[in-house]
């Protein structure tokens, strides 16, 4: 049972890393029923669909067949995430001087100690084993 939890576990990691959302599964129907088209109508197999659609041939394809831009939009992985991170670094001059502060010697103490844990070595419990 373990082993099954930790590849249920870290298959859905996998997934979440490629970025597939909920919604690009529900739409892999509507890219079997393009490709499906695409046969009908092109001749084309699937990794020529998987091309035209999302490879090198995407450019090419998009524009000679303005009619399908609409079928194009629901094809699921068409979003792409864009992460941008930013750090600003922001310098001011910082000048101390030395008439601002001064250091007064204390000689009160300001703290208490008091032995909060009790001790087991008068207790029974984990106490090594006695020769008989």
């Amino acid at each position: 049972m373990n082993k099954l939890t930790a590849i249920l576990l870290s298959s859905f990691i996998l997934i979440q890393s490629f970025q597939i959302s909920i919604d690009d599964i529900m739409q892999l129907d509507e890219l079997i029923e393009h490709a499906q088209f695409h046969k009908q109508e092109y001749g084309d197999n699937f990794f020529v669909f998987l091309s035209k659609h999302y490879g090198e041939l995407k450019a090419e394809h998009t524009e000679h067949n303005h009619k399908e831009q609409s079928d194009h939009e629901q094809l699921p992985f068409q979003c792409q995430g864009h992460y941008v991170s930013l750090l600003a670094i922001v310098q001011s001059p910082f000048q101390p001087s030395s008439d601002t502060f001064e250091i007064s010697p204390t000689t009160e103490a300001n703290f208490h100690y008091l032995n909060l844990y009790a001790s087991i070595s008068n207790t029974q419990l984990l106490q090594p084993p006695r020769q008989a």
